[in-house]
C-alpha cells in the first residue's frame, strides 16, 4: 500500500506506538497462544483470494438453499391449514341456511323428482314400464233367495219364487200369479215331483217321487197328454210357462173364481180342492212382488 491512497489513509490510521512496524498485520504473544490481529487492509486482501471467495459462495449458497427449503416447509404445512379453514367456514355458511334438525321427527326427507345436475344423462335409471292390473274375474253372487212365508219351507218358497217371476216376464195380472201358486200348492205342496211310473224322471233334479200315472214337476203335467217331454216337465220354469200358457187360452178366466180357473187348465178329479190354498197364495205372491 502506498501512504498517499487516501482510502487507506482515511480508513488505516497511524498505528499506536506500542504495534511493531509492519502495518498489514501485527500479531501478539501472550503466554504460549497468539492472536492475530488483522487490519481492514488485511481483511481485504484475504477477501481477495480465491479460496476465500469460493468458502464465501459456498457458505451462502447454503444458506440460501436451507432458507428456501424452510419456507417450502412451511408453505407445505400452511396449504393443508387453509384448505381446512376453508371448508369449515363454507360448512358454517351452509349450517345458516339448512340447520340441522334436533326434533323428535326421523321421517326421511322427500327425494328429489329430477336427478341432480352434476348427473350424467346416461346415469338416468330407465322408467319402468307400468301395466295396469288385470282386473280380476269375479262371479256374480248368486240372488238372495225369500225368505219363506205362509208356513213354506225354503225349497217350497224358491219354487214359488220361479213361479211368480216366469209370470211376470209373461206380463200376467197379479190374479194369474195367485191362481198359479195355488194351484201347484195343491197338486204337488210346492215340490218338484218325479214319478215312479217314470223312472226318467228321476233322472233330473227332484225334491219328491209320486206314483199318480206319470204325472211329474210343480203342476203334475202328463207327458202322455201333450204338455211336453219329461225333461222339460220336471225343470220349474218350464212348467210354469206350460201353466200361463194354457191359462191365457180359457176364455174370460180373469172373471173367474180360482177355483174354476185352475181347474179349467188342469182338469183334476178334485176341482174344488185349489180354494183351500187362496189365501195363503195371495200372502207369498204379496211376498215375492
Amino acid at each position: 500500500m502506498h501512504p498517499d491512497d487516501p482510502i487507506d489513509q482515511k480508513l488505516n490510521p497511524e498505528p499506536p506506538a506500542s504495534h511493531t512496524a509492519d502495518g498489514a498485520s501485527s500479531e501478539r504473544a501472550i503466554g504460549r497462544h497468539r492472536r492475530v490481529v488483522t487490519s481492514r487492509r488485511g481483511v481485504r486482501a484475504l477477501l481477495a483470494s480465491t479460496p476465500v471467495r469460493v468458502a464465501l459462495a459456498t457458505g451462502v449458497t447454503c444458506c440460501l438453499g436451507a432458507a428456501a427449503v424452510a419456507t417450502a416447509n412451511r408453505d407445505d404445512d400452511e396449504t393443508p391449514r387453509a384448505q381446512v379453514a376453508e371448508s369449515v367456514a363454507d360448512r358454517a355458511l351452509a349450517a345458516e341456511d339448512d340447520p340441522a334438525s334436533r326434533s323428535f321427527d326421523r321421517s326421511p326427507s322427500p327425494t328429489p323428482a329430477s336427478p341432480s345436475p352434476s348427473a350424467s344423462p346416461t346415469a338416468s335409471p330407465t322408467p319402468k314400464k307400468t301395466t295396469s292390473p288385470k282386473p280380476k274375474k269375479t262371479t256374480p253372487a248368486p240372488p238372495a233367495r225369500p225368505k219363506p212365508v205362509a208356513g213354506l219351507t225354503q225349497a217350497q218358497m224358491d219354487n214359488a219364487k220361479v213361479i211368480v217371476e216366469v209370470g211376470e216376464d209373461l206380463q200376467i195380472p197379479r190374479q194369474g200369479l195367485v191362481v198359479a201358486v195355488a194351484t201347484a200348492m195343491q197338486e204337488s205342496t210346492l215340490l218338484n215331483y218325479a214319478s215312479g211310473v217314470l223312472p226318467e224322471s228321476q233322472n233330473y233334479p227332484h225334491q219328491a217321487i209320486g206314483w199318480d200315472h206319470d204325472s211329474v214337476g210343480l203342476f203334475q203335467q202328463r207327458p202322455s197328454s201333450g204338455w211336453g217331454s219329461v225333461r222339460d216337465l220336471m225343470r220349474p220354469a218350464y212348467a210354469s210357462r206350460a201353466f200361463y200358457e194354457a191359462l191365457l187360452k180359457v176364455p174370460g178366466w180373469q172373471q173367474m173364481s180360482l177355483t174354476l180357473a185352475a181347474q179349467a187348465v188342469q182338469i183334476s178329479a178334485y176341482p174344488y180342492a185349489y180354494a183351500q190354498h187362496e189365501e195363503r197364495a195371495a200372502t207369498i205372491v204379496a211376498a215375492l212382488t
